[in-house]
């Protein structure tokens, strides 16, 4: 696989940057990436990834466009109103990048198509969802493959944003940080609200995040959370260590 005169324009600023270059162009362009929710989170996301050339998204969301959803889901317009987000996020990628492959699925990922759905065999899974089930059974369904979590979400005016690669020795999984229970009467964003721009913040790390998964560079941040508060303007990143009595990585490190 070469690239083309055409790629080779459109991803220029990407070549000419060392830790990337042609190589990892290729890299990127080779990869795939299956992304949980199309909403605030995800547009800016699936928007940055399809602009970066990952060869080929799947877009995993059951939920429709709303008019509520507009003050911060940029893949969606008023005329967009009542469709699936999930088809309308895919034509946003085609639109935008006609090297990407995109697949949409109108479906919650849930425990009976969990396996069929990531025997696609992604190189990397970024969870923006936004319910604790869900979030969960990725989670679990990541570790089981050894396939890296990107794993970010929203509220009010905050936003986190950690990757997860539990099978390796001195590396957390996702219950490590959350546990078993984690709070599942958290408020959503329908409930507390959340600022527009957050989650375009957010979304976007998420995209870099993916990225650097996919071609590593700079610092590893795996086993790191980031917490960002925009009221305070305070950013803080916490180091996760894995927890010895998580039942989930425990059987899978090594």
């Amino acid at each position: 696989m070469t690239l083309s005169a055409e790629e080779l324009g459109r991803y220029a600023r990407h070549i000419v940057l060392p830790e990337i270059g042609g190589q990892g162009q290729l890299r990127l362009a080779r990869a795939h990436v299956l992304i949980i929710g199309a909403g605030g989170i995800g547009s800016p996301l699936i928007q940055y990834l399809a602009g970066a050339g990952v060869g080929r998204l799947t877009i995993v969301d059951d939920d429709h466009s709303d008019l509520s959803n507009l003050q911060r889901q940029t893949l969606f317009s008023t005329e967009n109103l009542g469709k699936p987000k999930a088809m309308l996020a895919a034509a946003a990628v085609e639109r935008l990048n006609p090297h990407v492959t995109v697949t949409a699925l109108v479906k919650r990922l849930e425990q009976h198509n969990v396996d069929a759905i990531l025997d696609e065999k992604p190189d990397v899974i970024v969870d923006g969802c936004d319910n604790f089930d869900t979030r969960l059974l990725v989670a679990d369904a990541a570790l089981s493959r050894r396939i890296p979590l990107v794993s970010a979400a929203v509220g009010r005016f905050e936003g986190q944003i950690g990757v997860y690669r539990g099978w390796e020795a001195d590396k957390p999984c996702y219950r490590c940080f959350v546990g078993d229970a984690p709070a599942r009467d958290a408020l959503t964003c329908a409930e507390e609200g959340v600022l527009g721009p957050v989650t375009g913040i957010i979304g976007s790390m998420a995209a870099l995040e993916a990225i650097r998964q996919l071609v590593p560079f700079g610092d590893d941040s795996a086993g790191r959370l980031m917490l960002l508060d925009f009221l305070s303007l305070r950013f803080r990143i916490l180091t996760l260590p894995p927890d010895p009595a998580c039942r989930a990585c425990g059987a899978t490190r090594g």
